[in-house]
């Protein structure tokens, strides 16, 4: 795929994070090779954090013990939603996957990025760190060591229509990617529409659908604003990623091997996760061509500030709408964990 503009704040967060990690530099552990399959090579989470951290940072620290190749998924072929149990099968030793992809496979993949759960990054990492040893556990079961999770921008609405408010939705064709997103778009009467990223920006352009949900920059990088009017910023959620490896190539990795890994794992996903933040934010810069935008190709769309009777109105639809059809279809144990976990967290309560 054509390689994109990198983002300037995630590069400034990866070359950060690779000076913080350089201070503690690991020798003498044995000759290691990797073989990685990584998240859509298009986006920034992967061309500014995983390639660089597999093929540079991880290299640079192990003093040229550890090494690895690694491609994005979609150049190999592969759609996402086998991603997890090539993984679990052994196929793929280690590897990136969005958490939606296997909602068909058990329910408990959506629990942490319900629509309308998290109104910020500073929510979702918290709502995803009370329910990280939740999935750790379930993986394991499953042949699979959980290394981390990450997440893109904000999911929102890129609309080739007017759109000023939430109630605009109704009748409209919306392009969703996860099931929980399609409730909440049936919820406030619009009709979901369920179709891959690469095709979204000729549906838009033919009116195939109206509008579509994507994270700002993911966008942003799509060009979706050659083919959308208006950018509506409101967080419906987060399309989270996870990390993981196979259980049994992991166990088999020398031990220091694994904890190095590790250890560096969680400061590039923590470099995500800042990056983020800051991406959700340059993305409505760079697609309605705010001043602020620091890319040099700068789009025009109308931004639409969400008001708060919106935010209120999604919140409700969360509550009442979204949480109890999830929790209607996951076991009464993954409900429990919900509610000791994320419901805690939130003052939710899922009811079986």
């Amino acid at each position: 795929m054509k390689r994109l503009f990198l983002s300037t704040l995630a590069v400034g967060s990866l070359l950060f994070g690779t000076a913080t990690l350089a201070q503690d530099k690991v020798p003498n552990l044995p000759k290691t090779h990797l073989q990685v399959v990584g998240g859509l090579s298009n986006l920034t989470a992967y061309q500014n954090f995983e390639q660089p951290f597999w093929t540079k940072t991880v290299p640079d620290l192990s003093e040229g013990k550890v090494t690895a190749t690694i491609k994005g998924f979609n150049e190999m072929g592969l759609k996402g939603p086998e991603i997890l149990r090539l993984i679990g099968q052994g196929v793929i030793p280690i590897g990136t996957a969005t958490l939606a992809y296997f909602a068909s496979d058990n329910p408990i993949n959506e629990a942490i990025d319900l629509a309308g759960l998290a109104p910020s990054a500073k929510v979702a990492r918290e709502v995803t760190d009370a329910f990280a040893p939740v999935y750790k556990k379930y993986y394991e079961k499953n042949n699979i060591k959980v290394l981390g999770f990450s997440t893109y921008p904000a999911q929102v609405l890129f609309c080739n229509a007017n759109i000023s408010s939430l109630a605009d939705l109704k009748g409209k064709k919306v392009r969703t990617s996860s099931r929980t997103t399609a409730e909440f778009v049936q919820a406030l009467g619009g009709t979901s529409v369920t179709m891959a990223f690469g095709d979204v920006v000729p549906a838009l352009q033919n009116g195939v659908v109206d509008c579509a949900i994507t994270g700002s920059m993911s966008g942003y990088s799509a060009k979706w604003y050659e083919v959308s009017t208006h950018l509506y910023a409101l967080p419906i959620n987060w399309n989270e990623q996870i990390h993981a490896a196979n259980l049994t190539y992991w166990n088999k990795l020398d031990p220091k091997v694994q904890d190095f890994l590790q250890k560096n794992f969680n400061v590039m996903t923590d470099h995500i996760w800042e990056a983020a933040a800051k991406e959700t934010q340059e993305g409505y810069d760079c697609n309605t061509g705010a001043a602020a935008c620091p890319l040099p190709v700068k789009g025009k769309m109308k931004l639409v500030e969400p008001s708060e009777a919106d935010r209120a109105l999604l919140k409700k639809i969360t509550a009442e709408t979204v949480v109890p059809k999830w929790a209607a279809r996951c076991s009464a144990e993954c409900v429990k964990d919900f509610n000791d976990t994320i419901g805690k967290l939130l003052h939710i309560t899922a009811a079986k």
